[in-house]
């Protein structure tokens, strides 16, 4: 982009709009508001956003006046006029206007004595370009929210208040992105989760800090006990290990010097001791390996767990489910032989490829993360690092799969596969990884019995096929709108008798349910049939079993589903259908 910070200028006709709408906006703010200090305001995906630090707090009720400045200055045809100066004259011109922020990034940011500015009338941008020949060309734009942002993304430095926006080529383009929008509120996971009872965050427990409630827990508990049961189907080895270890673990395998700053502080005993939460599984899964001396007809060996992990993330970048500071991963990391690494590379993508079909992540891509020149934040040799970027890249191309690079996306300690997956706000976000790592086994000290009787050092596999325990549920509670399949539903039928009359043949039935091994709830509320239909219906519950007079007579249920188709059978059919369904996990 054109603003003087850590990005591309570019000259994609969608880039430039929304950077010139970002200009348009920060011409209306300082209209509007003389003293306000601005920032930066880059196009984003969908949009643009720009920071101000306003002498007065402002509220999202302020943003219809800004937006109606904003028009008036399209309606004045104002040209966007780019003009060179130099650092001294760069540096006058915004003093004068008490623009801090924009002396600072011409000290850091603006290398030698030109300086690119553009002007939207009276108003002037440290800008690269390009733009809009005018700012009539801005057709279609609507502002959106307010939010908080440290300058620079630095929580040391002032908080700014961020205006963000939407900007197309047509108004119908905006007015199906707001459908669009509005349609990814309906689905928002924060909002289902509150409506379905799912999950909270409660501020005495702390932000980022999750409490799965009895229904979240549910579908929780399901996920884990399919995900665990495909595991050992494939060969691997389910452990337990604690959410703390001495600190000196970390600091051998290098989390404490190149991860520090995304831990939790140590906690200091009168003798020393330092114990910490962990970030990561992988130097628990290493000493599991270490307990005994492994030969080469143990490898490769897969252990796995579902274990909880802590990252201190800052507060400002906590969202739901989707950022939050104590997660359980479905983690495993594999010691294997050298001529072993490529299939098991294979098989962790496979396992990967298959959960996300069960359950329904259909919005994918590969990105392979490598690693950048910066030599200090890596460890290991360059040999070692393309030896294990090559394998992942083989390993992506002998099944058929395409894939960018992400290059400086790499864990410290090797590159990795990120399956990037599009959640219902066109928001991106690593779902599912395999990383090669030769570095633990060498800081470790890990070894094998070769067969020739040799000692050699196997290769580690990390890989998360589901993600976190978290994140996949926020992702499931949007795909699915909180309909989710039937083996995953919190409750999967509600029987309800019509009165009082049939209480007792509608507990007959829920208890054949219940044998059945299905969630089942009775709903024996002195309610009409149709109100309890409706509630039902309001936490998404799969099925729907009225018990009428007619039904006890015949010895049958009543029957209907989400969608409102209905059968009358007999409760063994019933039993014998959702039982199918939910073995088979249908969605």
């Amino acid at each position: 982009m054109g603003e003087y910070v850590d990005h591309e200028v570019s000259d994609d006709p969608l880039h430039v709009l929304r950077h010139s709408t970002a200009h348009l906006l920060a011409a209306a703010v300082t209209e509007l508001y003389p003293d306000v200090k601005y920032g930066i305001g880059p196009p984003v995906q969908d949009g643009f956003y720009y920071d101000f630090a306003f002498s007065s707090p402002i509220a999202e009720s302020d943003l219809p006046a800004i937006e109606s400045r904003m028009r008036r200055i399209v309606h004045e045809d104002r040209p966007f006029v780019q003009e060179t100066l130099t650092r001294a004259e760069a540096i006058d011109e915004f003093r004068k206007r008490g623009q801090d922020y924009k002396l600072e990034l011409i000290n850091d940011k603006v290398e030698g004595d030109e300086v690119s500015v553009y002007h939207t009338g009276d108003f002037i941008d440290l800008c690269r370009g390009p733009h809009v020949a005018s700012t009539r060309d801005l057709k279609a734009f609507k502002l959106l929210r307010l939010a908080g942002a440290y300058w620079r993304g630095d929580e040391k430095q002032p908080q700014l208040t961020r205006i963000y926006g939407t900007s197309w080529p047509a108004p119908k383009d905006l007015e199906e992105h707001l459908k669009f929008l509005e349609e990814a509120e309906k689905r928002d996971h924060k909002r289902i989760g509150k409506d379905l009872k799912l999950f909270m965050v409660d501020e005495r427990v702390g932000a980022g800090l999750p409490l799965w409630l009895p229904a979240g827990a549910t579908v929780r508990r399901e996920l884990e006990r399919f995900i665990v049961d495909e595991e050992l189907a494939r060969g691997y080895l389910h452990v337990r290990t604690p959410d703390v270890a001495r600190l000196d673990l970390y600091r051998q395998s290098g989390h404490a010097q190149l991860y520090g700053e995304n831990m939790y502080p140590p906690m200091k005993f009168e003798d020393g001791e330092e114990l910490e939460l962990r970030p990561v599984n992988c130097p628990h899964h290493i000493v599991i390996y270490q307990s005994d001396l492994r030969s080469y007809r143990d490898l490769p060996m897969r252990i796995a767990e579902i274990g909880n992990n802590w990252r201190y993330e800052r507060s400002g970048t906590l969202i739901g489910l989707n950022r939050v500071r104590a997660f359980a991963l479905n983690d495993a990391h594999i010691f294997c032989t050298p001529e072993q690494l490529m299939d098991e590379v294979k098989g962790a993508i496979e396992l990967a490829l298959y959960f996300s079909e069960v359950l329904g992540i259909e919005d994918w891509s590969y990105r392979l993360s490598s690693r950048d020149n910066v030599k200090e934040k890596w460890l290991g040799t360059e040999e070692q690092w393309e030896r294990a970027q090559t394998a992942l890249a083989d390993a992506l191309k002998a099944m058929g799969q395409s894939f960018e690079v992400g290059v400086g996306e790499a864990a410290f300690y090797g590159p990795k596969i990120d399956f990037q997956v599009k959640d219902v706000h066109r928001r991106e976000f690593t779902n599912s990884t395999v990383q090669i790592d030769f570095q633990l086994p060498e800081r470790f000290g890990l070894e094998y019995v070769a067969e020739d009787g040799s000692r050699k050092r196997p290769v580690m596999v990390h890989r998360g096929a589901a993600g976190s325990m978290e994140r996949v549920f926020s992702y499931l509670i949007e795909r699915y709108a909180g309909a989710f399949p039937t083996w995953l539903h919190p409750v999967q039928v509600v029987v309800a008798p019509l009165t009082d009359s049939q209480h007792d043949y509608a507990k007959g039935v829920v208890d054949k349910l219940r044998r059945a091994k299905l969630r089942v709830e009775l709903d024996a509320r002195p309610q009409k049939v149709d109100r309890k239909v409706r509630d039902a219906k309001l936490q998404k519950v799969p099925y729907i079993v009225v018990a009428g007079p007619r039904d006890v007579e015949a010895g049958v249920i009543s029957v209907r589903d989400r969608s409102d188709n209905r059968t009358e059978e007999t409760v063994e059919a019933f039993v014998e259908r959702v039982t199918t369904e939910v073995a088979e996990r249908r969605r």
